[in-house]
């Protein structure tokens, strides 16, 4: 009984905050098109529809606890795969270098909004991740796996933003995308720059959950 009672209470919290924070991002957007008249940010609404994939993933799984092996390590490879493109929100800024409107603010809100959102949705997602694994595993060593993939996010990130891949890519592009991963790997021409960002996006993953996760647990109902 008491475990239903975490649970509810925890999906009611991530639930009541990601209506507020995903809300306010159309409610932001709306306010910029009408504005500056211009359909220039709606590719935020498509990066935050895969960021809600993962989250849609793993809340799935909490309610079939009772899940195969084989099932669970199928449903979480798709997981995996699609779950840098939520913290992958967070790189839309580079698109304000461009910017020359005298929305400037507004545009800086709207993406600030969208990516907020898109990392709500990654560490939800994350910590369920954690719980299930903890299940299986044990909780020290769900820690690690999930430290291993936010590092892992983060080069994903890298892939996308720098050389634009897709989460799909693994299906209809295989040999490409290992092909430059070995190149990062191997070449020093890219090896320092991948790196520099996977290490640096990584441990600023890692203090978002970290922050996240305690937050998560003090909120628990005693």
């Amino acid at each position: 009984m008491e475990n239903i009672k975490e649970l509810s209470f925890n999906k009611y919290t991530a639930l009541s905050t990601l209506s507020i924070t995903l809300c306010s991002s159309f409610f932001l957007l709306l306010v910029r098109m009408k504005l500056a008249h211009s359909f220039h940010y709606l590719f935020l609404i498509w990066n935050l529809f895969l960021a809600v994939i993962p989250y849609a993933i793993t809340t799935y799984l909490k309610r079939s606890p009772k899940r195969q092996n084989v099932g669970l390590v199928l449903w979480l490879c798709g997981w995996l795969l699609f779950l840098p493109n939520a913290p992958y929100i967070v790189t839309d800024f580079v698109h304000l270098k461009y910017n020359h409107s005298n929305y400037f603010w507004l545009d800086a809100l709207v993406i600030s909004a969208f990516a907020l959102s898109g990392l709500l949705l990654f560490y939800f997602s994350l910590l369920d991740f954690n719980k299930i694994i903890a299940k299986k595993l044990n909780t020290e060593k769900a820690n690690y796996l999930s430290i291993l993939i936010l590092f892992a996010s983060a080069f994903g990130v890298y892939l996308g933003r720098f050389f634009r891949y897709n989460s799909w890519d693994i299906v209809s592009n295989p040999m490409n995308l290992f092909i430059d991963i070995a190149n990062l790997l191997v070449n020093p021409e890219y090896m320092k720059e991948s790196w520099i960002f996977t290490i640096t996006f990584g441990v600023f993953l890692c203090g978002g959950f970290w922050v996240f996760k305690t937050l998560e647990q003090q909120k628990r109902p005693h």
